[in-house]
């Protein structure tokens, strides 16, 4: 999708992302670049991404503001407002332009729904039979539609993420299964494999066998393809290109197949990005240095909905429960 058919709405959560991104500590210099890119494609984006950085400072802010001071009263002695109660109001104002900013427009997901072949709404994990007998097992919030033609079977991943079992080449079906996702095709050599979002690109890791990781066209560094084998992950984009990533846990990366969340020493604001994905209605880290405190956990998919309240409890923080969106501070 060109920036210029880029949804308003999506633009602004994009900006909201980036915004809470850079509030949690120094972007890498290859964030900074995607930022700078993504800024610098289209005159909204810059708007966009200015308006949520100041409206997320001056949420942050909130937690620094002194007591005003009262004047009593010849008559009568005016009973105080305790300071949380203030800065509860406060933030409620502030919270709501941001659920009005970034949280209510559809606009995105129903254009989603009209793309997709398959799709799984927040918390829903989904397997499917393709018409060829591969199977795919959609992560929460994905969507993939099918290309199947006489010379490939190709999936477009849409949105989220998806663990691939490609049936393979044979006498009987000879076409070769390809995935396409964020400028690049993964062409099975093998039989499983995983495919997703990693910063600006893509991810592949490859769980059985190995794969072919393609760019459709060259990056502005670093290799255009790659064979990933059995146990391998890369990522990749149009500014890096297609990269080993030994960091990756494959088996954690992929345990929403299982029902489960596992964290082990993460920051907070990379727990509630990926909560994010799995529950209805969004979390909210606004002060950068709880963000920064690490979690460990296991969570399960059918139990988040009160996931902010034992998010809050055990960091012995603060939270603010609004209509789709919990702020925790």
């Amino acid at each position: 999708m060109s920036s210029e058919n880029q949804p308003e709405q999506a633009i602004r959560e994009r900006a909201a992302e980036w915004a809470v991104r850079d509030s949690a500590g120094p972007l890498s210099d290859e964030q900074q670049r995607a930022l700078e890119q993504w800024c610098a494609a289209d005159p909204r984006h810059a708007k966009a991404y200015e308006f949520a950085r100041t409206t997320w400072a001056d949420l942050g802010s909130l937690a620094q503001i002194a007591p005003p001071a009262r004047r009593a009263s010849p008559s009568t002695l005016a009973r105080p407002v305790p300071r949380r109660s203030r800065l509860r109001r406060a933030m409620t104002g502030v919270a709501a332009l941001l659920v009005l900013a970034f949280g209510v427009a559809q606009a995105p997901q129903l254009l989603l729904d009209w793309r997709a072949d398959y799709i799984t709404a927040a918390g829903e994990v989904r397997r499917v039979t393709l018409p060829d007998g591969s199977q795919v097992d959609l992560d929460s919030r994905s969507a993939i539609t099918l290309a199947f033609d006489d010379r490939e079977r190709r999936v477009h991943l849409l949105a989220g993420e998806a663990v691939f079992s490609a049936a393979p080449v044979s006498a009987h079906e000879r076409r070769p299964f390809v995935v396409e996702y964020a400028g690049a095709t993964t062409r099975a050599l093998g039989t499983r494999f995983v495919v997703g979002q990693a910063g600006e690109g893509g991810w592949v890791g490859m769980l059985e066998h190995r794969v072919a990781v393609d760019l459709l066209t060259p990056p502005a560094r670093g290799r255009a393809d790659q064979v990933v084998e059995q146990g391998q992950s890369v990522r990749y984009d149009h500014v890096s290109g297609v990269r080993p990533w030994p960091e990756q846990n494959l088996q954690r990366a992929t345990d929403w197949e299982r029902g489960v969340l596992v964290f082990e020493r993460q920051p907070l604001a990379e727990v509630v990005a990926r909560l994010n994905r799995y529950r209805p209605g969004r979390l909210m880290v606004v002060d950068s240095q709880l963000a920064q405190r690490e979690v460990s956990g296991v969570f399960r998919l059918d139990q988040l909905a009160a996931v902010g309240g034992v998010l809050s409890d055990e960091l012995q923080a603060q939270r603010l429960e609004l209509p789709g969106l919990t702020l925790i501070y």
